[in-house]
């Protein structure tokens, strides 16, 4: 069986089922959970937005600083913020970046992956490394000119409110976040199955014969047939229905069923993917690493240590 299709379906639409993914994490429980928690505890704004959004980040928290709120307010400066944005994702493809805007506050981002795509960041920062001083807001007057227009005194005065935070401080808070995403990722492609439970009966039925025969070696001409379909006609509606290839639906189930099995610690790498019904470690090795992100036995050591590999038949490079 194929299995090398991406989840993210249709050119053009990229975009548009990328947002329908980030729109789901940002609803979720787990997310605003851990959203209010973090700044409840950091004083800091986190938010989540969707790869490639070109709009300043940090605006809508409870935790923006006045400062920065200001400072996006005028057309020069906020340009100023969203070219930073811009710096930053190009940056944030596999760990978390910092960088400094004009002012010297430090703004973070940290991609939350979908396999191997980046599908949103999150964001958190707007806090100065060292205290503000009349030299430093000086500085920042005369590099956005006429812009000051906005308030000089409401400015100078939001700018010495800014929060102090060490370098070591910081970078302790983003490395949370950073922990935190890895669980996102994780929820991302359970999101991605779960998309597929409101479709027509049909499909519905379909869904139901691959759970029941995901051991075996399934083809879309054979779960056509059980659902009394064309293969032509089953392949476009679940692709419409799904957003998923037929072919990708079924790696991301086996998958999340092979990562329920890994919560056992006994249990090899072999054993699951061939439980799961993956037909050779090497298929199960490729599709996992572009689901998850990683080799299952890196998974599989997160999970439950650096023992948790040991007799495992495979290094699943």
């Amino acid at each position: 069986m194929e299995l090398n299709a991406s989840f993210l379906p249709h050119k053009g639409d990229t975009s548009h089922r990328t947002r329908e993914m980030v729109s789901h994490l940002q609803k979720s429980e787990l997310y605003r959970e851990y959203q209010a928690a973090f700044e409840a505890t950091t004083g800091l704004p986190l938010e989540m937005r969707p790869a490639g959004a070109f709009q300043a980040a940090l605006q809508n928290s409870r935790q923006t600083n006045p400062f920065c709120a200001l400072m996006a307010s005028r057309n020069k400066t906020c340009a100023a913020c969203l070219v930073l944005q811009q710096r930053l994702e190009e940056t944030a493809t596999v760990e978390p970046q910092t960088v400094e805007c004009i002012a010297g506050l430090r703004e973070s981002a940290v991609p939350v992956r979908l396999g191997e795509t980046v599908v949103a960041y999150l964001h958190t920062g707007q806090v100065l490394a060292k205290p503000p001083t009349e030299k430093g807001f000086n500085r920042i007057t005369k590099a956005i000119g006429d812009e000051v227009t906005l308030d000089k005194a409401a400015l100078k005065e939001a700018y010495f409110k800014t929060r102090v935070l060490t370098k070591k401080h910081y970078d302790s808070i983003v490395r949370l976040i950073a922990i935190f995403a890895q669980h996102l990722s994780a929820r991302s492609n359970q999101l991605a199955v779960q998309e597929a439970t409101s479709e027509v009966p049909v499909i519905a039925k379909a869904r139901a014969y691959i759970a029941n025969h995901l051991t075996e070696e399934l083809s879309l001409v054979q779960v056509a047939k059980a659902v009394n379909t064309s293969e032509f006609y089953f392949c476009k509606l679940f692709r419409k229905s799904t957003g998923l290839t037929f072919t990708d639906y079924v790696s991301r189930v086996r998958i999340e069923t092979v990562k329920q099995l890994f919560l056992n610690p006994h249990k090899r790498v072999s054993e699951a993917a061939y439980e799961a019904g993956f037909q050779s470690l090497s298929q199960f090795n490729r599709v996992f690493r572009r689901i998850a992100g990683e080799s299952p036995s890196v998974y599989r050591e997160k999970l439950h240590g650096s023992n948790a590999a040991t007799g495992s038949l495979a290094h699943a490079a």
